[in-house]
């Protein structure tokens, strides 16, 4: 076996997936989450391929060619010696259904039905052929667990998980796969044998987020984490120099429309309103809202509410690393160097990135932030804060608010030693506080909570750091 292909993590999901097996019902699973985060190697390994019945949608086939897919399929998992012939997507499940009835009885029959979204097409038969077989037989049985998964997020939820027809309420477990934690992505580096520090481990996260699939092709043998990246996407022929159009394609339908607003968000670190986004993009209305939806349905962007509003003016951040990498380093640049990682490390540039994107590592670590502040059993809620004062440029990019009447305004810094704090910067903690504390009239205790690297260090002006968090802590599991 190839040592990349062991399942690292997931445990919560595999639990799922055991349960639905030792269950006394048929169990309808949704596995869905964004491109290339492993959902299909998931499934695959926990069941060790060992499927009664296993399809995988064709991107861009036609009705037809879907149907004569199909039809191999179901000669290959039933070693039938004549493909069937199948005029309609009833017919496709009719002949499943022989395939089952000719397995033993009292077994666990499990059908798997990969990248569902581009079975579906034009003609809309595909899903209501599903409803039928789910209802009309499958439902009456205790022997059946059906899977059902796809990247394309939007039609996976909109299509089965939140069906109000056929399958409304027929979903027996859901699982919405996300990338690695820094503990996750710790661990499969490991067992690849990169021995890599965790400062080197925090950096890669911030292009490669997570992402199973984008890990796995690290080079253990190159010597460096810039040398990997200038070979994998600055390269002549980099593997993945066509990775941000071929996942955004692979996810939306219009994806010119997401990519205008992915940008947008990109151009706007601190986030901007669905306001502010159809001021600046000119899309608006229904349109704009799917979008968003879509959007951070994929775990593409990450929402946030303003301090204090409880039900308007959501702040929308871009929130996948990989995209802002590509963008900012890609996209953005019309170079042939191909050793421009390396040869950029120490620039200004990269050292205003490097800290944009640990803030969101920071927003996509907040249980271990929690965690490490020893608050994690107390009601609480994250949000940001911006001044309304107009001649300002202050803001809070999380604020916890927590049930024991303590408010943590957060400072994120990232920082190649631990965090030195001047007589300036500490005036700017004191000064934005106390702007906060006016703003918000609140009668709550505020606390400075400073998550850092390697945690501030101790000086004339560190008390300010009432609180701290650092790089280790987000490694918890």
């Amino acid at each position: 076996m190839d040592i990349r292909e062991v399942l690292i993590g997931r445990e919560a999901e595999q639990d799922q997936l055991r349960r639905c097996m030792e269950s006394q019902r048929s169990e309808f699973v949704i596995v869905y989450g964004r491109r290339r985060v492993g959902k299909t190697f998931l499934v695959r390994r926990f069941f060790n391929n060992n499927f009664t019945f296993c399809y995988v949608g064709a991107r861009n086939f036609t009705y037809r060619e879907q149907l004569a897919n199909f039809a191999a399929a179901i000669k290959e998992c039933g070693k039938q010696s004549v493909t069937p012939r199948l005029n309609n997507w009833i017919d496709a499940f009719e002949a499943v259904k022989e395939l089952i009835a000719a397995r033993p009885r009292g077994e666990r029959k499990v059908l798997f039905f990969d990248e569902m979204p581009w079975i579906d097409n034009a003609k809309q038969s595909f899903v209501k052929a599903l409803e039928n077989f789910w209802n009309g037989w499958v439902a009456g049985r205790d022997d059946i667990v059906l899977i059902a998964c796809g990247s394309s997020t939007s039609w996976m939820v909109d299509k089965l998980v939140m069906n109000r027809g056929g399958l409304h309420n027929r979903i027996t477990a859901t699982i919405n796969l996300k990338p690695f934690t820094l503990h996750e992505t710790e661990a499969y580096l490991q067992h690849r044998g990169i021995s890599w520090d965790r400062y080197t481990i925090l950096q890669c996260y911030m292009v490669m987020g997570g992402v199973p699939y984008y890990l796995s092709k690290l080079d253990e043998r190159s010597p460096s984490l810039a040398a990997n990246i200038d070979s994998l996407f600055f390269a002549e022929s980099a593997p993945m120099a066509h990775e941000f159009d071929e996942l955004y394609h692979a996810l939306f339908a219009q994806a010119d429309k997401y990519i205008e607003i992915v940008k947008l968000l990109g151009e706007h670190r601190e986030g901007l309103t669905a306001t502010e986004i159809a001021k600046l993009s000119g899309i608006d209305g229904g349109w704009l809202t799917r979008i968003l939806k879509n959007l951070l349905r994929s775990d593409l962007a990450v929402s946030f509410k303003k301090y204090g509003n409880k039900s308007r003016g959501q702040i929308y951040r871009l929130c996948d690393f990989f995209t802002l990498f590509y963008m900012r380093h890609i996209m953005s640049k019309d170079t042939k160097d191909e050793n421009y990682w390396s040869h950029s490390l120490l620039s200004p540039a990269m050292a205003t990135w490097y800290g944009q994107s640990f803030e969101l590592v920071v927003l996509r670590h907040l249980r271990q932030v929690k965690k490490a502040l020893g608050i994690d059993r107390i009601l609480n809620s994250s949000t940001s804060w911006r001044t309304s004062r107009p001649d300002l440029n202050a803001q809070i990019d999380l604020v916890i608010e927590r049930a024991d009447r303590i408010i943590n305004l957060c400072e994120i810094k990232f920082s190649a030693t631990p965090y030195i704090i001047d007589k300036e910067y500490e005036m700017k903690v004191r000064t934005r506080a106390a702007l906060f504390v006016d703003e918000t009239r609140t009668r709550k205790s505020v606390v400075n909570t400073f998550i850092t690297t390697y945690g501030v260090l101790p000086g004339k002006h560190s008390s300010i750091a009432q609180s701290q968090v650092t790089m280790d802590d987000l490694f918890e599991p």
